[in-house]
């Protein structure tokens, strides 16, 4: 079949277009081949194509370590996946040959940018109805990551949101986009940070208070503002210095960061001692917040299925829309990963790949 494909780690030049790649074959009862109309490219597709995350993610591979080394090669990129159903295992009842699917790729498995991907059957769900394959593949990563962080680790859901302050930093990305939607469908009150170039898609979004980082000290802004009940961080770096002193103390507020050392950790320093170094810097954060009330949290992506139904059932109902910056076709693959490199994201940006031939 037809993939882009890395033969080892580094630029955006090791990208190698073929029409030899292996085809997926079903190995399990619940597995299902998918033919992949539309895929997205996300920040994740840049750092695993720097090797970011390699000593884990080989880990999950290949966990007895029976294959040689550098066996993940070569390796397809992407994560988000909209298509159609070719073939399901023997144990896959929920779909059948000609259902139209999305889903949120693991890093682990091989991805979207080519002809078909092969995926467990708790991983995909029907595509929404009121979505083309291309507007479809703009959501499930980033809304598989959002639902983790917020309610995995946030503590939040449909019944418990309800006038909620909720502050997003970095509110004009991916998962900034997918998050203020849901936290409005659920009825919460949303503060989003960007730069003044996004405010208009932000507040178009829904947000209720939008905080212009380029105009002054954002956390001087957001100081003004009354404290929140949880935090979502997709920026990382200084923010976690002052993040933390707008939430509302012993209250429960939590404070969740989709930007973790944890797999940088486990590629420094190997896999059981990454671990252990993760499992110290995570609990002597949760500790030192916990002592001035508000509570500490990484948040992961998960996999989910079940989590797609619910967020294509929130689309079809008009609650929900896939926010695209950019189209690309599969023969600028290259150029759809160079701009998610180098540019500031305003939503997604999307890869048509239905109709390439073998």
């Amino acid at each position: 079949m037809s993939a882009w494909v890395i033969d080892t780690y580094g630029k955006n030049d090791i990208l190698r277009f073929t029409k030899d790649a292996a085809f997926p074959m079903i190995n399990y009862p619940n597995e299902v081949i998918v033919k992949v109309h539309a895929a997205s490219v996300n920040p994740i597709d840049i750092n695993m194509r720097w090797g970011y995350g390699s000593a884990t993610l080989n880990v999950k591979r290949d966990p007895l370590r029976i294959k040689e080394a550098d066996s993940e090669f070569p390796l397809i990129l992407g994560r988000d996946v909209s298509g159609v159903v070719m073939e399901c295992g023997l144990n896959v009842s929920y779909f059948k040959p000609g259902d139209e699917v999305w889903a949120a790729i693991p890093p682990w498995k091989q991805g979207s940018l080519a002809e078909f991907v092969l995926l467990s059957g708790n991983e995909v769900s029907q595509k929404p109805k009121t979505l083309s394959h291309t507007q479809a593949a703009a959501i499930p990563y980033v809304a598989a990551t959002t639902w983790s962080a917020l309610v995995n680790s946030g503590g939040l859901n449909k019944d418990n949101c309800t006038g909620k302050r909720v502050l997003i930093i970095g509110a004009s990305g991916g998962v900034g986009t997918f998050a203020i939607q849901l936290l409005k469908a659920w009825g919460a009150n949303v503060t989003g940070t960007c730069s003044q170039n996004a405010e208009t898609l932000v507040r178009g979004l829904g947000a209720d208070h939008v905080v212009d980082y380029t105009a002054g000290p954002v956390d001087s802004q957001l100081r003004a503002l009354e404290r929140f009940d949880v935090i979502l961080d997709n920026v990382g770096g200084d923010t976690e210095k002052w993040a933390l002193s707008l939430l509302k103390p012993w209250s429960g507020a939590k404070y969740v960061t989709l930007v973790t050392p944890f797999l940088l950790n486990t590629d420094r320093l190997g896999v059981p001692n990454g671990m252990l170094q993760n499992g110290i810097t995570i609990g002597k954060k949760a500790l030192k917040n916990l002592c001035k009330g508000v509570h500490y949290r990484w948040g992961f992506f998960a996999p989910s299925g079940p989590v797609l139904d619910e967020v294509s059932e929130l689309v079809d109902a008009g609650k929900i829309r896939p926010v695209i910056e950019q189209q690309f076709t599969f023969s600028q693959v290259p150029d759809a990963l160079e701009k998610v490199e180098w540019g500031h994201a305003r939503g997604k940006t999307v890869v048509t790949i239905a109709g390439v031939h073998q």
